[in-house]
């Protein structure tokens, strides 16, 4: 399987990889990884990999359907042969603002705290569906509450419970569709704030920033209806 870098430090923008296989779509399998593939509304990482003068520049990364990470192409030109030794580059600067956005996201679910039905993660904005009959009434006091969590500047840390201890947990997880990926034996945790300050802690296998406070201010845009019991609220990065 592939080492995933990006869950041991989500800020290393380069590293080597061999490649260990070739998709049938031709996708490129590395043997450790800092893209991070499209997987719980966050996008898959784009950039470069290098190997003997010629560069080839990845578009996507995603998922195999037996868990490998692949790197996906963004012209069919040749491939870098097995064995291979490459230099992985990301585009740190998209990386980074998915980042930004994913953690705002989270902080967003502790301001509104109702079931989260779906969630997407983008660029400059990101939203969350929510199992909410109707839309907020004080969208100003949600937007002032968001950032002050912001401005406290939280740090954010991971650890790892068993299957187990989620099943008896349940209430750590908040999504409705979708149940964190289990069956490996252990499901990360992403915590926000230490202690008393702790505001929230729920699955994810995203990539976060170390601190709230370099999200930087956020402002949440419209709330569509999208169904009688669901709402949809987005959120946009000032800068």
């Amino acid at each position: 399987m592939t080492d995933l870098l990006f869950r041991e430090d989500a800020y290393q923008a380069e590293a080597e990889g061999r490649v260990i296989g070739h998709t049938p779509e031709g996708g490129v399998l590395l043997d450790r990884s800092v893209f991070y593939p499209t997987g719980g509304g966050q996008p898959g990482d784009n950039g470069s990999i290098s190997w003997d003068g010629r560069t080839l520049a990845v578009a996507t990364t995603v998922k195999t359907q037996d868990d490998q990470v692949a790197l996906v192409p963004a012209e069919p030109l040749p491939l870098p042969p097995l064995g291979a030794i490459v230099l992985q580059r990301l585009d740190w600067d998209r990386r980074y603002r998915h980042m930004r956005v994913h953690t705002a996201l989270h902080l967003l679910s502790v301001v509104i705290p109702l079931p989260v039905t779906g969630g997407a993660i983008g660029v400059d904005k990101g939203r969350l569906d929510f199992a909410m009959p109707e839309a907020p009434e004080n969208k100003d006091a949600l937007d002032t509450q968001l950032n002050a969590l912001i401005d406290r500047d939280l740090q954010v840390t991971e650890e790892w419970i068993t299957d187990e201890a989620l099943r008896a947990n349940t209430g750590l997880v908040k999504t409705m569709s979708v149940m964190p990926p289990m069956g490996s034996g252990r499901i990360r945790l992403v915590r926000i704030g230490q202690g008393a300050d702790q505001v929230d802690l729920q699955p994810c296998g995203g990539t976060h920033v170390a601190r709230t406070g370099e999200i930087g201010r956020v402002r949440l845009g419209k709330v569509e209806n999208k169904g009688r019991q669901n709402r949809r609220v987005h959120l946009h990065l000032d800068v």
